[in-house]
């Protein structure tokens, strides 16, 4: 039964409004607790009684917390956080397993299958609301990020759509340079790096000229210049967001060369880092195979030759370059 303290706290009811938590427990008396107490902090709760109605529910309501049971029949609650953490969509929803079980290997597991946190039964009410409002609390601020992070990429989208000479080529360098990377055998987080560094390697040109950018004829000095700055730009703009920390060495240093001649800071051979290198030469290829102001197109196996000529002057990394002209020529870049 609830005590008097737990109902009446205006307050907190505020703090938790629009705050949707999925209890998950095929007891139903856990589940009413469970239940009151939460409402009675405003909190808005969803309910299901087994793991394969608590999985399919999350998919429509998306809840910011999930309260688990662990001992359900049929689906236990350590395979189903498994299956939550596994998706892309859901893995980052807090899930506070309860358990009655107090084995040291039995949290192990619950850790293993990506539990957020823990608490034991019978629970403590206001440990349970405590831990709650603190996992509300990081849930908001993983929101936060990702709206940052749909920001700038919406941004990066805008600058590509809206540039007829450039229509897609973020997209483009994005996916070839994460299928080169592939094959070079780099991680799986290292891949996603590269192709979100990838789709955002040249965000600093919002900041230049239209008219530079968009010129029939070649660049002058003072223009050159100019357009030189958008990796360091690109890097300003991103800076602030956390998620894209790993990713600023690669924004800033896309237009460097193997053998010093690139720019903003004419970094050498492995000075350049392994995805700078790798965005650059597809960067390049993708340039020289679609239409531009002042000239054509090239076709793919012009582009290649005049990269493969480059590479010979020192201007890019063999072990990479040659590994990308076989992925083109096979045709199993990305469409």
């Amino acid at each position: 039964m609830l005590a008097a303290e737990d109902i009446k706290q205006p307050g907190a009811k505020i703090e938790a409004a629009r705050v949707n938590i999925l209890v998950v427990d095929d007891n139903h008396s856990n589940v009413e607790l469970l239940e009151a107490l939460l409402s009675s902090r405003g909190y808005n709760i969803l309910k299901a009684y087994n793991g394969e109605d608590a999985l399919s529910l999350v998919e429509t309501v998306h809840p910011h917390i999930i309260l688990l049971d662990v001992m359900m029949p049929r689906m236990d609650g350590y395979e189903v956080c498994r299956k939550l953490k596994g998706k892309d969509t859901t893995r980052f929803i807090p899930v506070i397993m309860l358990t009655a079980l107090s084995d040291i290997d039995d949290k192990i597991k619950g850790i293993e299958a990506g539990a957020d946190d823990f608490i034991s039964k019978p629970f403590q009410r206001p440990e349970l609301l405590a831990r709650v409002k603190s996992l509300v609390r990081v849930k908001n601020l993983l929101e936060e990020l990702e709206d940052a992070r749909n920001v700038i990429f919406s941004l990066a989208t805008v600058l590509d759509v809206n540039d007829p000479y450039t229509h897609g080529h973020s997209r483009r360098v994005s996916d070839i340079a994460v299928n080169l990377a592939a094959s070079l055998g780099l991680s799986p987080q290292e891949q996603n790096n590269i192709r979100d560094a990838g789709f955002l390697h040249d965000i600093g040109k919002v900041a230049t000229d239209k008219d530079v950018l968009h010129k029939p004829g070649a660049l002058n000095g003072k223009e050159y210049e100019h357009v030189k700055q958008h990796p360091v730009v690109g890097e300003k703009i991103c800076s602030p967001l956390k998620f894209a920390k790993p990713l600023l060495p690669m924004i800033r240093s896309h237009h460097e060369r193997f053998n010093g001649t690139g720019y903003p800071d004419g970094l050498t051979g492995a000075d350049i880092p392994l995805g700078a290198r790798i965005i650059g030469i597809v960067d390049l290829y993708d340039a020289l195979t679609s239409a531009r102001p002042y000239r054509r197109g090239m076709p793919q196996e012009v582009a290649l030759e005049v990269m493969k000529l480059e590479a010979g002057k020192g201007y890019w990394d063999r072990e990479i370059l040659m590994p990308f002209v076989e992925i083109m020529q096979q045709g199993t870049q990305p469409h």
